[in-house]
């Protein structure tokens, strides 16, 4: 692909990139949802506590960005026309730009002392079922209820999520 076309946008490019954040948002009512866990906590407080985790987090732990890039390589392509007549031109490849912090994961496992030391578990619930979805009330969990190994959640549109267990 040439090197100016990734830059050009054109209406199938846009429509894409509109689509993507409904196809992100259709994607995470299916995935788990993974949530610090104690049973009886109000969903309120498990968030304050989690701010707190994070911002002790982040400042015991602080942003380490580092910066790479990919090799850049001249390669060389045939180029012929119909009557067999080639002539050779040269692709610029690579020399993409990636940054990224190198203390996430040390961040992540202070982020876990902070928030197990208040008494809460990271868990992951699997996404319920449709036939679930249709059964449970509408509603959205404000208190952790006890996990039952059956325990599935439901993604609310508006950000919140329901603990259902079937039974």
């Amino acid at each position: 692909m040439p090197l100016l076309s990734r830059y050009l946008f054109t209406p199938f490019r846009q429509a894409r990139r509109l689509s993507l954040p409904l196809a992100a948002l259709a994607l995470a009512a299916c995935t788990p949802l993974g949530i610090y866990h104690k049973p009886g906590a109000t969903v309120a407080a498990m968030q304050d506590t989690l701010t707190t985790c994070e911002v002790e987090s982040l400042q015991r732990v602080p942003v380490d960005r580092r910066i790479e890039r990919d090799p850049i390589r001249i390669v060389p392509r045939k180029i012929c026309d119909s009557a067999g007549n080639c002539t050779v031109v040269y692709d610029r490849v690579g020399g993409e730009i990636r940054t990224w912090d190198a203390n996430v994961p040390l961040r992540q496992r202070v982020l876990n002392q902070c928030m197990a030391t208040q008494g809460y578990a990271f868990v992951e619930l699997p996404a319920c079922s449709q036939g679930v979805k249709r059964a449970a009330p509408p509603g959205a969990t404000t208190i952790l209820p006890r996990l039952s190994p059956n325990a599935c959640a439901i993604r609310n549109g508006d950000g919140t999520w329901q603990i259902v267990t079937p039974g």
